[in-house]
């Protein structure tokens, strides 16, 4: 029976306070608040520390917990006392606690702000990260139950958890009392904290990954006994392509005297298998994959690659039947990539991995490639393998993911491990959906600042095996979000090559000026339309006639690669007929040799392909003794043409290349598809040149942060969310220094009458009804009133058109000077996150979708470049004589609703419409604001895995 006590230690368990979390050395492990249920797991655990570890703990011998000890540290309110473990395999292997304490350092309760924290790490699992990543949690918690701040007591000797303390970023003090540490530290996060946090997530996000695609032992779990089937298959994948780690074949259905399949050691379970094994290859049907997940956690497999099909792609059992799969890999520490994946490849000559369905494997390269469906996968590793195809070869790839349903291992993880790969210069990325933009957007941006990241995204819904976030976000503002991160958007699968084969080895341009030169004057001209469509600076094309040389074709080329206006070359050319023209393998040298001497400008060729030019093309790209022969299929393809001699040096904005890789000249069929890779690749260099100087956000001394947050902690007391009234709305704004013009109710004739005399005249008179508000362009809005006449005649004009005063709800308001109208909103999306946008006011723009956004923190050179990101802008910058408007005054208004929705998180809509944009300051004539709680955690919170 239980006492008093007990049941009042029962509060509402915090199931949010759950959470998958990945260690330093790409493991898992699951951190959990700790409950009355857990006293055998806690006492087994702390049988399994040393008696040293138990030293520091309790500063002095500690054999064991006593009863009392076990039911302490298990009883916790969850608000004033809170325990949480880490786990693996649903047993202990860490804890931490934290109790709230008064001034005099005695138990106490809110408004108590500090509280005692202590760790506990078994030994086994010290150095693995998980002291650091429970102290984040254990920190999220507190501040969750109004802790601001923590105090820890450490022994001088205890070292490693000093370190934990120390290096976690957040404003600390430091004393030395009676032989001990103790240590003080405020839970706010601080941008030390943030960036440890962060550089500590990508360290075993890509460890995790890395886990996967370069392990020194391999199982695969389904070979068949007889040839052919998916387990046989990705067996003799791996075995062909000369993976120098162990390989093991296994099915339960073996008879036990069968010792090899293939030449592989054959064994009946993963567990028979003597020696440890970093990789699971699960090639079986999903009903039987619990039984293989278990026997490979049993093990201490590290990962698994799971092909099996039948989950969240079949439907509602599947996805339950997927979410089994996740959580049951988690609870042993591994990570998944799948299920219902084509697989993994490693070209790197130390692993040569190819565990997949693809029956070769691609030539190794500096291209990383992503996939999440396994039939683009299939296209894409077919088009990269293709000789004489594009980027084949030379260029090749470095590593190749399909992630299938993507129930654990995502995108993300990817770039985690792209970013600092050594292996890999171009990321190329094929996403059907996204599963947390959020993230993926901060990713996209720290990568794209050291190598180009390409990426096709899906339009449609995202198929049934993907776990998403809901968005509120149309696509297209999604897609700008990406590219304002430094994402080469692209639309199609032969953008994303063409792209790619523009980025791996040539140097980004410094510019939008592009020479083009040829044989051809119509593809000269054809190039010239297509580069102005583009946005390019073209030169007029340097026709070089059909009786042009090879000798020609270089002087033309090292001229215009001198030329100090040009920053790019298009080479246009067309086969030539005739006595002295120049063979295929003459032309392709004189480029080669033009380019090399000035290699810091990239060069592309547009080439018709009539008889042996793509051959030869491809053969000057190409180490293989073959490269002549004609690949199947290789028409329309783009190619790369190898220069005689190999880069000397890397140009600073190119990536980061292989010492022993040369440059290679990009040649593709259509003139449209070299100038828009070129285009892109001028787009990506410009967001690198301004990525180096982000700006910074601007403090403001007349914005009262706290004013505010007193302000909106009142508001939110009366209900979850709300829309803020007029009155409400304005105080807020004031606070941060956005100052609506005031507009009064006039419900009546006489008193829209009033309402002019109290404001002044001339005046506004607007109906603010949802049909007609911020639609001038109906006529509900009757503006320059001087006099009490005119307005008393407008008043009748509103009401006959459009019915009584309580249907139309109009204001008076006062003049504002003359100038543009434009909208701002700033709005918190549950995927996204905080976005701002800008646009022209009226139905024109909603028409066209002419808004642009950025993601808030907006610094002051997003806001600059937020104004004039908009097709319209011209309006805003004197179009046609007219006098240019104050767009200092509009971009600082744009960094005050920023700062305003990033200081409080619980603004999560703000709508500022009409803002009219004079040639002396702004006017925001309407103001609509929307409150809610903030959610419990968000992308500052600690480093945790998709919950499933």
């Amino acid at each position: 029976m239980q006492s008093p006590a007990d049941r009042q230690d029962r509060h509402e368990y915090p199931a949010h306070w759950e959470a998958d979390v990945v260690l330093r050395d790409g493991g898992t492990a699951r951190i959990r608040p700790i409950t009355v249920d857990d006293a055998d797991r806690l006492v087994s655990f702390y049988e399994q520390v040393s008696d040293e570890s138990k030293y520091y703990r309790f500063f002095a011998p500690y054999p064991r917990l006593s009863a009392k000890d076990v039911h302490r540290f298990t009883h916790h309110d969850f608000v004033d006392r809170v325990g949480l473990a880490a786990t693996i395999g649903g047993e202990f292997i860490a804890t931490v606690r934290y109790d709230r304490i008064g001034a005099d350092g005695l138990p106490a309760s809110a408004p108590a702000d500090e509280a005692e924290v202590a760790f506990l790490v078994q030994d086994a699992h010290q150095g693995r990260g998980v002291a650091s990543a429970l102290l984040e949690h254990i920190a999220a918690v507190a501040r969750e139950r109004g802790i601001r701040r923590f105090a820890a007591e450490v022994l001088p000797a205890n070292s490693k958890m000093i370190k934990v303390f120390t290096d976690a970023g957040y404003t600390q003090k430091r004393s030395f009392e009676d032989g001990v540490v103790r240590l003080e530290f405020d839970l706010e996060p601080t941008d030390r904290s943030l960036a440890v946090q962060r550089a500590r997530e990508q360290r075993a996000e890509a460890h995790s990954v890395r886990r996967l695609l370069a392990p020194g032992s391999v199982a695969v779990v389904g070979v068949g006994r007889a040839p052919g089937g998916v387990g046989r298959s990705v067996l003799g994948n791996i075995r062909d392509a000369g993976h120098p780690g162990r390989l093991y074949a296994v099915n339960k259905a073996f008879p036990e005297d069968l010792k090899e399949v293939d030449g592989v050691p054959a064994y009946r379970s993963v567990r028979d298998i003597e020696g440890p094994v970093d990789l699971a290859v699960v090639a079986v049907p999903a009903e039987h994959v619990p039984a293989v997940v278990s026997e490979c956690g049993e093990h201490g497999v590290q990962g698994l690659v799971v092909l099996s099909a039948g989950y969240a792609e079949s439907g509602p059992e599947g996805r339950e039947r997927q979410r089994a799969l996740v959580q049951l890999a988690r609870a042993y520490g591994m990570r998944i990539i799948g299920p219902n994946a084509f697989g993994v490849i490693n070209t790197a000559p130390d692993v040569l991995l190819n565990a997949s369905l693809a029956p070769e494997m691609p030539r190794p390269g500096r291209i990383g490639l992503f996939t999440q469906s396994g039939a683009i996968g299939i296209a894409l590793l077919s088009r990269l393998h293709r000789r004489g195809g594009g980027v084949t070869g030379v260029t090749g790839v470095s590593t190749f993911v399909s992630a299938g349903n993507r129930a654990d291992v995502s995108g993300n993880d990817v770039l985690q491990y792209w970013y600092d790969d050594p292996e890999t210069d171009v990321a190329l990325m094929y996403l059907e959906s996204l599963g947390n933009p959020r993230k993926f957007t901060r990713l996209a941006r720290r990568t794209a600042a050291a190598k180009p990241l390409v990426v096709v995204q899906g339009v449609g819904s995202a198929p049934q095996g993907h776990a998403v976030r809901a968005t509120r976000l149309p696509h297209a503002t999604v897609s700008a979000l990406l590219r304002q991160a430094g994402v080469i958007r692209v639309d199609t699968i032969t953008e994303l090559v063409d792209a790619g084969l523009l980025l791996a080895r040539q140097p980004l341009p410094a510019g939008p000026r592009v020479a083009i030169l040829g044989n051809s004057e119509s593809l000269g001209v054809l190039t010239y339309d297509r580069c102005l469509a583009e946005g390019l600076r073209p030169s007029p094309p340097l026709d070089l006639t059909t009786g042009a040389t090879a000798e020609d074709f270089h002087r033309a080329l090292s001229r215009a690669l001198a030329d100090e206006t040009c920053d790019a070359v298009v080479v246009t050319a067309i086969p030539a007929i005739g006595e002295g023209s120049p063979g295929d393998a003459e032309l392709a040298e004189a480029l080669r040799s033009a380019a090399a001497a000035v290699p810091g400008k990239p060069v592309l060729v547009v080439h018709v392909e009539l008889g042996g030019l793509a051959e030869a093309l491809s053969a000057a790209a190409s180490t293989s003794p073959q490269a002549l022969a004609k690949a199947p299929g290789a028409e329309g393809d783009a190619h790369l043409v190898r220069p005689a001699e190999p880069l000397p040096t890397a140009v600073p904005e190119a990536p980061e290349a292989s010492q022993s890789c040369s440059r290679l000249i990009p040649a593709y069929p259509a003139a449209e598809r070299a100038v828009r890779a070129l285009a892109e690749a001028v787009k990506y260099a410009q967001w690198r040149r301004e990525a180096a100087d982000p700006g910074k956000v601007p403090e403001y001394d007349d914005i009262d942060e706290k004013g505010a947050a007193q302000l909106i902690g009142g508001l939110l007391e009366r209900g979850q969310g709300l829309t803020l009234g007029q009155a409400e709305t304005c105080e807020l704004l004031d606070r941060y220094g956005i100052h609506v013009r005031r507009a009064l109710p006039a419900p009546t004739p006489d008193a829209a009458a009033e309402a002019a005399r109290t404001l002044g005249y001339p005046v506004a008179l607007k109906a603010t009804a949802p049909h007609l508000r911020h639609r001038a362009d109906l006529g509900g809005v009757r503006l320059d009133l001087a006099d009490e006449e005119q307005l008393r005649r407008a008043y009748t004009e509103l009401t006959e058109l459009f019915g009584q005063p309580e249907e139309l709800r109009p204001v008076v308001q006062g003049m504002a000077p003359r100038g543009v109208d434009t909208v701002v909103r700033a709005v918190i999306d549950p995927a996204a996150g905080a976005v701002l946008s800008f646009g022209l006011a009226g139905a024109a723009s909603q028409l066209l979708g002419d808004m642009a956004h950025r993601l808030i923190p907006v610094t002051d050179r997003e806001a600059t470049s937020l104004v004039r990101s908009i097709r319209t802008a011209p309006l805003l910058f004197g179009w046609r004589g007219s006098t240019p408007v104050d767009t200092p005054a509009l971009e600082e208004l744009l960094l005050r609703v920023s700062r305003l929705v990033d200081d409080h998180p619980e603004v999560v809509a703000v709508t500022l419409e009409p803002v009219v944009v004079a040639q002396h300051g702004v006017s925001v004539l309407g103001a609509t604001l929307r409150l809610a709680p903030p959610p419990a955690r968000d992308d500052l919170g600690p480093r945790t895995l998709p919950a499933y």
